[in-house]
């Protein structure tokens, strides 16, 4: 059974940086397109960033420039640098497929606030 697993969020200042951490089990992360996903109070999921199997990244408007997506096939993992953080990008966040293949993790929250 497939698991994801979530780290690395907390509090940060706005402009501060943080990096989540994704184990994806089942070697997934080298099979699959992965995403990182973010989901904030009242809003619907959302993907914010995504990694071939070929290295290829996608972002959405608003993080573009300031995420960075990276993946680790040898040990099944997913990284999101996160830079210039803004109160905006409070939210909860999830690796995934994309698309959605698998049950979501219990996310990590990232709280931007001063």
């Amino acid at each position: 059974q497939v698991q994801l697993v979530e780290s690395g969020g907390g509090l940060v200042q706005p402009g501060g940086s943080l990096r989540l951490s994704c184990a994806a089990s089942g070697s997934i992360a080298s099979i699959y397109i992965m995403g990182w996903y973010r989901q904030a109070p009242g809003k619907q999921r959302e993907l914010v960033a995504r990694i071939s199997t070929g290295g290829l990244r996608n972002y959405a408007d608003s993080v573009r420039g300031r995420f960075t997506i990276s993946r680790d096939n040898a040990k099944t993992m997913v990284y999101l640098q996160m830079n210039t953080l803004k109160p905006e990008d409070t939210a909860v966040y999830y690796c995934n497929t994309v698309p959605v293949k698998y049950s979501w993790g219990q996310g990590t929250q990232v709280t931007v606030s001063s």
